[in-house]
């Protein structure tokens, strides 16, 4: 992390992600960084935080458990400084299981969304106090206009793109930024099984990309760069039209 050099702990919400670890990976951060993993599968955390190249602490966490999040997060701060936020916890549900049960719909917008929202507004008081810090933030381009073979995932992500922007825009000057990661389809553990979409990346290229946008001091990044003017056409494709896609 060339611009971020006094980073000494990052926080990693959503401890096993594929594409929060490939962002560890490629982050320019200083020897003897602590990472800390936040996630259920603690044997799983371990085993992933074991190849990485800094000291490493697993804590349990739970997206869905929103009680939880305000003292998980007081106790950490407490600790020290945290100078890197990774919000990376996610689900992706095939649509026709969320129309089959509405409760598995309202537990991934919980993961997906709320969860995150509360996390990150329960460590953005700690971040004004540090007055420095970064937060990342998992989007995605499905957020730019729901389509009906993904809508409840659209809909969260539009939800906390949305709040990431806000975000963003509220910590103006405080010391503390915000960076909006927007890939496309990711290749990957989450997506095993389903035939790549258009413009698909993998989380290697994602986790290079973030790095690279933390450096310049990025607001947004679009992985890969391309969906940045394609997504700008969406809102142009007449309804009739979106309807049609497949995905």
């Amino acid at each position: 992390m060339r611009q971020e050099r006094r980073t000494g702990r990052i926080l990693l919400l959503g401890g096993t992600s594929e594409i929060g670890h490939e962002i560890l990976r490629a982050l320019d951060a200083p020897a003897g960084c602590e990472v800390i993993l936040a996630g259920r599968d603690e044997s799983r955390m371990a085993e992933l935080g074991a190849a990485l190249p800094y000291t490493v602490r697993t804590v349990p966490y739970d997206a869905t458990d929103l009680d939880s999040h305000q003292r998980l997060v007081d106790d950490l701060f407490a600790a020290g400084p945290v100078d890197l936020v990774v919000s990376a916890a996610g689900v992706l549900t095939p649509q026709a299981e969320l129309d089959a049960d509405p409760r598995a719909a309202g537990t991934l917008i919980e993961t997906n969304l709320t969860g995150h929202v509360t996390t990150l507004l329960a460590a953005v008081p700690h971040l004004r106090a540090q007055g420095r810090g970064l937060i990342v933030v998992l989007s995605s381009v499905a957020a730019v206009r729901p389509r009906k073979a993904n809508f409840v995932y659209g809909a969260a992500k539009a939800g906390l793109d949305a709040f990431a922007r806000g975000l963003a825009d509220s910590l103006h000057g405080s010391g503390v930024r915000v960076l909006l990661v927007r890939p496309g389809f990711v290749i990957g553990r989450m997506t095993a099984g389903m035939p790549p979409a258009p413009a698909a990346t993998t989380a290697p290229e994602v986790g290079a990309a973030v790095a690279a946008a933390v450096a310049a001091g990025a607001g947004t990044v679009w992985v890969p760069r391309t969906l940045g003017p394609v997504s700008a056409l969406f809102h142009l494709i007449p309804r009739p039209l979106w309807r049609r896609l497949r995905r």
